[in-house]
């Protein structure tokens, strides 16, 4: 059954030959509801088994917020977030951790296009994909959970620490700051910044070529590169979920701070845009 390319709330699916095109498409903020779940997993489900496709590229329709972040009534509702559960995927993983399992183990390509603010769960989403280009001055990363009281669940501490290393995934988790594409460039948390101007084109040419490889070579190819990995190739979820159930669901005193940042705007467009320094004012 091929990628349907029709009956999403929350995105678009277009598709050229063998490249597919997710455009994130829930306003206001982009942000990881259940409705862009429940789209997501879809996409992943439906891709898996569509061996005409070879590439998968993510985009947003918002130049603001590539995805802001995972849902913050999920703070104040966890069965909401749990009744997302992966019936398909690893029971000992909670919900994000499984959706984004779903697309870093796709047989396709993965290509995130970073436009805007990704934070937390949208970081997560990211970096779950095989390659990620950004818009230079136009895109900022932050693993701002710890500003909330809990710290990233989503597969952030993982994904994370493959790309940039121990201390530098410390920095940034525990940091909690925003980055923009010149260091998260620097510290391997993109493949590269890219002109705005020249990233769509970039991207596209990269997709189509490719799509072209001899069936087969791709695979082959990162199957080899997984394996030299250090460690291999799966990150440590367990471990992570494992630890993730410390903070979440929240204490009552964390769930007061969130309601306090909502009240001050956090999951409003104008909070979003200076998500840190709204919680660094709550004190």
């Amino acid at each position: 059954m091929p990628l349907s390319e029709t009956g999403y709330t929350a995105l678009r699916v277009t598709r050229d030959g063998a490249v597919a095109t997710v455009t994130l498409d829930n306003p206001p903020l982009n942000t990881l509801d259940r409705a862009l779940a429940a789209d997501l997993i879809r996409v992943a489900r439906e891709a898996r088994d569509d061996e005409s496709l070879r590439v998968i590229v993510v985009e947003s329709a918002d130049p603001e917020f590539f995805l802001a972040h995972a849902d913050i009534n999920w703070m104040f509702d966890p069965a909401d977030l749990m009744a997302l559960a992966d019936d398909e995927g690893d029971p000992n993983l909670n919900p994000l951790q499984q959706l984004h399992e779903r697309f870093r183990t796709l047989p396709q390509v993965t290509i995130a296009k970073l436009r805007g603010r990704l934070r937390a769960g949208g970081a997560e989403f990211a970096m779950a994909a095989d390659m990620r280009f950004a818009a230079r001055g136009e895109t900022w990363f932050a693993q701002a959970e710890t500003r909330m009281g809990i710290f990233p669940g989503g597969g952030g501490t993982q994904y994370l620490t493959r790309l940039v290393g121990r201390a530098r995934a410390l920095e940034v988790i525990l940091g909690a700051d925003l980055y923009d594409t010149g260091l998260a460039e620097r510290y391997g948390w993109i493949n590269r910044a890219v002109a705005p101007e020249e990233l769509d084109g970039f991207v596209d040419r990269l997709a189509h070529r490719i799509a072209a490889i001899p069936s087969g070579v791709v695979e082959a190819a990162v199957q080899a590169v997984d394996s030299a990995e250090a460690g291999g190739a799966v990150p440590n979820l367990l471990e992570e979920a494992q630890a993730h159930v410390k903070v979440y669901p929240a204490p009552q005193s964390v769930v007061d701070r969130i309601r306090r940042a909502v009240a001050a705007g956090v999951q409003t467009r104008e909070g979003e845009l200076d998500l840190e320094g709204l919680f660094d004012r709550l004190g």
